[in-house]
């Protein structure tokens, strides 16, 4: 084997807060060769991105560097100086962030940003460095790179933003390139164009790849080699396909178990092989009663038809997931059937009744049998609201009850949530956004609804949270019988939790049949690219003996 390129042992970093010294990264060895791929897997807070900018010395706010050692070709970085870190930043090791909309200038032209990554790593000069410009837009497969370099980054796409964050990283072929959870902003079939292509890039140019990411079905399928991290310290390493088919570390299962395109793949391989997995005799319960039927829905903003006649059944009890691309009208429609919009035409009947013909009375009577909870945990409850205001204020609104009765109700709800009756008297900011998600469940809950629509529910929650909710919606299903209308981007988590599944794009249905038909066979070839795109989906797992898993 070659000498490592990038050799990290012992490394420990730490922060200053008002409560005193926090370790963030304890005793953390890592070997990176060169042009190797290795992935950090781990949830928010394991440490995973503070180890990574450590590289780079780009520590955020109080965090240094206390004890260890990160050398790069031999050479010490923890040493180094601002001139020191400055002659490494870009030329030896290169960065994809997370975030493209934070991470490019919002007033400086996308190629200015490019030119001035050449520019500090004294990269060409003059009229060579604009060629320079538009070959690296090119090669990070953007089209049209002469228009393209003088535009801004709201004219870009995300997937776009994201394809000139590569072109900048790699503009002065540094060794190593660190890509900060890449793609997790963006669409499935958007996500694997972007890796297929960063994977290419870096293929040709013999960069070593450095992917920090909680998605282990991507990290497995991207990376020769994993490192797990939970709690500051790396709990499992080794190539990427021997740990997910036997994890060691319990930690490791549980991620490996949680995974929703692992999930999948499990179901799709326990299928191929005749078994029936839980998560699809769970599928079975639905009934063939209607509860929400669309028909012919039709919603145009001006000139734009962003809904255009989509029609399907919800069924008591199921769930059905609506599944598309940013921009492919999902949420629209969700907003339709919640009355929140007014269509242009079709209709959207609640237990046989159309909804647009109802009086005011008898449409506030359906909002409390149909209620909602939204992607974003932070935006979606009041931060000047105690927990138990946000849970109480709809049965106030719907003047249910007396105080004494909202108050065992509110105690009642938490229990189902699982969340303590203690949060009560907590605010939002206090909890964490899974723990926020349960308590936009409860208040979801609190009027007793037939159907509730989850826009994006668990799309900003880590892995293991995001599987512990699904299980608690699932639970809630089968107990009180309810229709959950799954508004997702996500096929893998559709997988685990749809009976049926309507497929969107650019605001037509394209196809639709329930989730086992539209997974074995997709009969569009828009449908095959989304599933296809899942990452981690194709790895051949075996049907979770080795987790312990009970399959059925």
């Amino acid at each position: 084997m070659s000498e490592p390129l990038l050799d990290i042992e012992g490394l420990r970093i730490s922060f200053e807060s008002t409560t005193g010294t926090v370790e963030a990264v304890r005793d953390v060895d890592l070997t990176i060769y060169p042009g190797q791929s290795v992935a950090i897997v781990g949830e928010s807070g394991s440490g995973k991105s503070t180890a990574a900018m450590s590289i780079l010395g780009l520590l955020p706010g109080t965090g240094k560097v206390t004890a260890g050692s990160i050398k790069l070709n031999g050479e010490e970085l923890t040493e180094l100086d601002e001139k020191g870190w400055e002659r490494i930043r870009g030329s030896q090791i290169g960065l994809v962030p997370q975030d493209p909309m934070s991470n490019l200038n919002p007033v400086w032209r996308i190629g200015t940003q490019v030119e001035e990554a050449l520019r500090a790593n004294n990269i060409a000069a003059g009229s060579e460095r604009h060629a320079r410009v538009l070959s690296l837009l090119e090669e990070a497969g953007l089209p049209d790179v002469e228009k393209r370099a003088k535009q801004y980054p709201h004219e870009f796409s995300g997937g776009m933003r994201q394809r000139a964050l590569i072109a900048m990283g790699l503009a002065a072929r540094p060794a190593l390139l660190i890509a900060d959870e890449p793609t997790s902003a963006l669409d499935v079939t958007v996500q694997k164009r972007i890796l297929d292509h960063l994977e290419t890039l870096t293929k040709e140019l013999g960069t070593a790849l450095l992917f920090i990411t909680h998605d282990l079905g991507l990290a497995a399928e991207r990376a020769d080699h994993l490192v797990v991290m939970h709690r500051g310290r790396i709990v499992e390493k080794g190539p990427s396909l021997q740990i997910l088919r036997a994890p060691q570390h319990p930690y490791t299962k549980r991620l490996v178990t949680a995974a929703p395109s692992l999930a999948s793949a499990r179901i799709q391989s326990a299928k191929a092989k005749g078994l029936e997995t839980a998560e699809s005799l769970a599928a079975d319960v639905a009934s063939e009663e209607v509860v929400v039927r669309v028909t012919d829905l039709v919603k145009e903003f001006g000139s734009l038809r962003a809904v255009d006649g989509v029609s399907f059944d919800l069924r008591r009890g199921s769930t059905l997931a609506l599944v598309g691309e940013s921009g492919s009208g999902k949420s629209t429609v969700a907003n339709m059937v919640l009355s929140l919009l007014e269509p242009t035409s079709g209709a959207v009947e609640f237990e046989g009744r159309d909804v647009s013909k109802l009086s005011r009375k008898e449409l506030f009577d359906v909002r409390r049998r149909m209620q909602v909870v939204f992607q974003n945990p932070y935006g979606s409850l009041d931060p000047m609201y105690s927990i138990y205001r946000c849970i109480e204020e709809p049965l106030t609104l719907h003047k249910v009850g007396s105080r004494k009765e909202r108050e065992a109700r509110v105690s009642e709800l938490l229990d189902m949530v699982q969340m303590p009756r203690s949060a009560m008297r907590r605010y939002p900011n206090e909890l964490s956004g899974g723990q926020r998600q349960r308590i936009a469940i409860a208040r979801a809950m609190a009027l007793n609804p037939e159907v509730i629509v989850l826009d994006e529910a668990v799309s900003a929650l880590d892995v293991l949270v995001q599987n512990q909710i699904l299980h608690l919606l699932t639970d809630l299903q089968s107990e009180l019988r309810l229709s959950y209308l799954f508004i997702t981007h996500d096929l893998a988590v559709v997988r685990q939790t749809a009976d049926d599944i309507v497929v969107m794009r650019q605001g037509k249905v394209v196809e639709k049949g329930t989730a086992d038909s539209v997974f074995d066979n997709p009969a569009e070839e828009y449908t095959r690219n989304l599933i296809n795109s899942v990452p981690g989906l194709n790895i051949e797992l075996g049907t979770g003996e080795n987790l312990g898993i009970d399959v059925g």
